[in-house]
């Protein structure tokens, strides 16, 4: 089952062995997902519009912010040991996430509105346009999920979480890393770099769902593959969301 491999942590090759153990009558679709997925998103939306509507009624939402993001980290890593729970905590994680990224983005709107007053919008339209693109390059088979080149974005895509953890742990002693931040060539590469991987990763999550739905595995996985999915979306928007920032601090 060497298939099973996906950049993505929530997408892992164990996830589905262990998954395809659990008794089950129906099984999984890859139009299931994307339905799983659609609710997913305008879930996350919702709870977006109700975080930037508080910062804009000069609400201190940094307390909420962090807690959505620790809570959807506790989601997550508990998914990815119960995946037969997505059903109900999938919903969820999307609530605590819409909420997060929609405080982050009323943030960056209001830091960048003089010098780029449509940073969101245009982070959130490139965002579309990035993943419709690489639908259809995997969906055509342009860019197929090759062992090799999953074996290339999986490794990258550890470097740069361990990269994260280490810059987050030194940032909690004072110490940052400039080009995380700021727009300089280094910095700008950096990001393009990141926001090229976190694409790459929705190959793998496409193959991953096609994938699954050909080896039968249980229906509930419908709500993990689009929560997997979810997962890479809002990691991509976020870091061209910071790649724009960069790019307005030039």
């Amino acid at each position: 089952m060497s298939f099973f491999k996906s950049g993505n942590p929530t997408l892992g090759e164990k996830t589905f062995e262990r998954s395809a153990q659990i008794p089950h009558t129906e099984s999984m679709t890859v139009q299931g997902t994307l339905n799983k997925f659609g609710i997913l998103f305008m879930l996350s939306l919702a709870t977006a519009a109700i975080a930037w509507k508080m910062f804009v009624s000069n609400v201190n939402i940094v307390p909420y912010m962090w807690g959505s993001v620790i809570g959807a980290l506790v989601i997550a890593l508990v998914l990815a040991f119960k995946v037969q729970l997505s059903p109900y905590l999938a919903p969820v994680y999307a609530l605590l996430k819409g909420f997060a990224v929609g405080a982050i983005s009323a943030v960056y709107n209001y830091a960048f509105a003089e010098v780029a007053p449509n940073i969101v919008m245009q982070a959130v339209f490139i965002t579309f346009g990035v993943v419709i693109a690489m639908f259809f390059l995997y969906k055509f088979r342009i860019i197929r999920a090759t062992e090799t080149f999953k074996s290339v974005v999986i490794t990258a895509t550890v470097g740069v979480f361990f990269f994260y953890i280490i810059a987050l742990a030194l940032r909690a002693f004072g110490i940052s890393i400039p080009f995380l931040h700021e727009g300089s060539t280094i910095g700008i590469l950096f990001s393009l770099f990141v926001v090229g991987l976190a694409a790459l990763n929705l190959i793998l999550d496409f193959d991953m769902i096609e994938q699954g739905s050909k080896r039968n595995a249980p229906k509930f996985m419908e709500w993990y593959g689009a929560f997997g999915l979810l997962v890479t979306i809002v990691w991509l928007y976020l870091e061209i969301l910071r790649l724009l920032s960069k790019f307005a601090k030039r």
